[in-house]
């Protein structure tokens, strides 16, 4: 049976469906074929899973006459394909593929939120994600919300009325622990080259962006910094001015404080994750983030806010800390509790890994979604005869 996999850009599915897809052709007998805009993610996609890759152009961003023509291209992509199946993932992908899999009457079309934005938008762009949802929903047979938190949303802002199913416990990625082991020899010797023994080392990875936090995490910082000159702070990840720039004196101070390090984006963080103490992710909102799930592999504790998916991975007081999300004072006291309590700190540590194990492996997330797809293919194979 022949399934498409759309996302916006390759990126998200080199992300989430590395491995899954050469495991979904060569154990479960399906054809896969992945459309997604132009890149070199494409051919690497390509080559690693097997898979056969078709680009189509799509923006990120509202942009009507060039949304016009993806949905065209992507109607055209779905006529010709004859899948039985289209699955997305990402907003502007999922509006698209489910508009354009309903018009060419695909027999199942299937989404994952992965998160929502409108929760922590306001006023017309508010109104305007909120339809955008609601049309991907419309036209979708079967929705797949990443985590209970999403599907609460979904059904508490009255997105849809259709069957919701949260697959295992949520996260839709899972992580492989082979992989995320901070006693890998090439890991601890990279990890030794940043270590900082006498200093007690905080890290954030993500986008450098107001939505993430980071505005209230250098402010907290700083303070804590000032009171315990024996701290500092990694940031992994690039910034996105024309998305969502942090302030300029957020920024200023990134470039001048001598104890705040940014090091741009990663290829791999395990050595990063490995040379710190406390992961860090002060972020406004979230599908399920995965690099939660990872710090938490690596053996970190963490501290994060009291959201979606977040919530769900940390239980407060086992493997980390929750804290309100835009609160400078409640991470400061937080960091501050952390850097002055090794006992807590050490507690903390010692369950991480063993909480993420048990509910986040990566074969055991694969597993979720392969039964998921095997139970609606009867319904496949009656729908097509």
């Amino acid at each position: 049976m022949k399934i498409i996999r759309t996302s916006t850009i390759p990126k998200s599915i080199d992300t989430f469906c590395r491995g899954l897809l050469r495991q979904l052709q060569d154990e479960e007998d399906m054809e896969v074929v992945v459309v997604s805009s132009p890149g070199h993610e494409m051919d690497e996609i390509s080559q690693r899973e097997g898979v056969k890759t078709i680009s189509v152009p799509m923006q990120r961003r509202i942009s009507p006459f060039k949304d016009l023509r993806s949905l065209w291209q992507l109607y055209r992509v779905f006529r010709y394909e004859k899948p039985v199946m289209v699955h997305s993932m990402t907003p502007k992908a999922g509006l698209l593929s489910m508009i354009a899999a309903w018009i060419a009457r695909v027999p199942v079309r299937l989404h994952t939120f992965t998160g929502l934005v409108f929760p922590t938008s306001t006023g017309l762009q508010r109104h305007i994600l909120m339809l955008t949802d609601r049309i991907t929903c419309a036209c979708a047979t079967h929705i797949i919300p990443e985590g209970e938190g999403v599907r609460n949303d979904l059904l508490s802002h009255r997105i849809t009325r259709k069957p919701l199913r949260v697959l295992g416990h949520g996260n839709i990625r899972g992580i492989d622990l082979c992989h995320f082991d901070p006693t890998l020899p090439e890991i601890s010797n990279l990890a030794a080259n940043i270590r900082q023994p006498d200093r007690l080392t905080f890290i954030f990875i993500g986008r450098i962006v107001g939505d993430k936090g980071i505005n209230e995490l250098i402010s907290a910082f700083t303070r804590l910094h000032h009171e315990r000159p024996n701290t500092r702070l990694l940031l992994i990840g690039g910034y996105e001015p024309e998305l969502d720039p942090i302030n300029p004196d957020t920024e200023q101070t990134i470039c001048q404080h001598p104890a705040i390090e940014a090091v741009g984006q990663q290829q791999d963080v395990r050595p990063w994750l490995a040379a710190s103490n406390i992961f860090v992710f002060p972020s406004y909102r979230e599908g399920f983030p995965n690099v939660v799930i990872e710090a938490g592999a690596m053996g970190l504790p963490s501290i994060v806010t009291d959201i979606n998916g977040s919530r769900e991975i940390i239980s407060h007081g086992e493997n980390g800390v929750i804290i309100p999300p835009r609160n400078t004072e409640a991470l400061y006291s937080v960091m501050h509790q952390l850097t002055d309590n090794h006992e807590l700190r050490t507690l903390l540590a010692s369950k991480a890994r063993d909480m993420i194990a048990s509910r986040f492996e990566q074969g055991f997330v694969r597993n979720c979604l392969i039964e998921y797809y095997k139970s609606i293919l009867p319904t496949i194979k009656q729908n097509t005869r």
